[in-house]
């Protein structure tokens, strides 16, 4: 797996292989989404890869879409991420942190009352949230009015700020799988008219304010964006994912981006298309990939030019070396789903490393 292992030049950094860790939303922050000492062992434990994007973090206070998911937007959260970037760097890891903003997916139970917003005003029908008095359904959210979309903007720019005084490499923009950003992006989600809705470039252009701004913060170089056209987790849906991913495709063109993260499937198959061809034949920087992909899948798509890394999610999760398993073809750890959105080191920090083989 020789292409898996060749360094990469990645915006302002270069890193050691192409064995990428997917944001993994874990619910190991205290109360008060400051992270964790527990978080910083998980962290430091897959320091190999090649780089960590660390789970999606809250860009602006009062908008939480898991309970315990961490926060960029207080000094004590800044103080904990700083713990965690240190530790990874420490042990020769990259990492960069996704900043995100919840949307229609948060819920008045985790935000003092408060009603989510979105573009439009639909609710998620297709799942239900967990809260700390149980599951319950999604609220209908409030319309962001056009009016309050400046402070969206800058609740971005700032966090990108407090990531890099953190101490992360840089920041991936959470614009994929149901969030805020997404919601905009897509038509199934993005009834709105004016100038935030209608055709593809009004609904993308939070997107893309939000990538202007946060380049301006800390420099498009340091930058990242996660997208999924296909995905239709959290009720979401396009009419003409292709050409969503191709408009987004050609005018990211225009930005010195670290790389566009592009999602090549639906967690549920229920959407079917290619959209992973036309966006590689029109975007022109570094693409990593994510889904489903099997070490030798992700060695032919590096080798074929189709991706520059892949992004591995569960099998990250339960195998803090996977780098090093993959190099050897050894045996992969099973993940433990029910403990993925627990509290706890049980499933999170306690997944085994490769035995040491004794020297005869």
């Amino acid at each position: 797996m020789n292409a898996l292992f060749n360094p990469l030049k990645l915006g302002a950094i270069e890193v050691p292989n192409r064995v990428f860790m997917a944001p993994l939303t874990r619910v190991r922050a205290d109360a008060n989404h400051v992270p964790t000492d527990l978080m910083v062992e998980y962290y430091s434990q897959r320091a190999s890869a090649g780089l960590i994007i660390a789970e999606a973090t809250m860009a602006i206070e009062g908008n939480s879409a898991f309970w315990r998911e961490p926060g960029i937007y207080s000094e004590a959260q800044v103080d904990g991420w700083k713990k965690v970037t240190d530790a990874v760097h420490n042990k020769g890891g990259k990492i960069y942190l996704q900043i995100w903003h919840g949307g229609r997916a948060c819920h008045p139970a985790l935000n003092d009352g408060a009603d989510p917003v979105a573009p439009s005003a639909i609710a998620i029908t297709s799942d239900e949230v967990h809260t700390p008095e149980g599951k319950k359904h999604y609220t209908v959210p409030r319309v962001l009015g056009d009016e309050e979309i400046p402070a969206i903007i800058d609740g971005f720019r700032s966090a990108a700020a407090n990531a890099k005084r953190a101490g992360f490499d840089g920041v991936e923009v959470h614009g994929a799988n149901g969030y805020l950003l997404d919601q905009f992006l897509r038509d199934g989600s993005n009834f709105r008219e004016g100038p935030y809705g209608g055709p593809i470039e009004n609904r993308a252009r939070l997107l893309i304010e939000v990538i202007e701004a946060v380049s301006d913060e800390i420099g498009s170089e340091n930058v990242g964006v996660r997208l999924s056209p296909l995905n239709s987790f959290q009720s979401m849906k396009d009419s003409d994912p292709v050409a969503l991913g191709n408009w987004l495709a050609q005018s990211l063109n225009k930005y010195n981006l670290a790389f566009v993260h592009l999602m090549r499937s639906d967690f549920f198959n229920l959407e079917q298309a290619d959209v992973v061809t036309p966006f590689r034949e029109h975007y022109q920087g570094k693409l990593i990939l994510n889904m489903g992909y099997t070490g030798k899948e992700a060695e032919e798509a590096i080798e074929t030019g189709l991706a520059d890394a892949i992004a591995f999610g569960v099998p990250f999760l339960a195998n803090p070396d996977l780098p090093e398993r993959f190099r050897l073809g050894a045996e992969l750890n099973d993940a433990d789903a029910s403990t993925f959105y627990t509290q706890g080191a049980a499933g999170y920090t306690d997944y085994p490393n490769l035995e040491t083989v004794p020297e005869l």
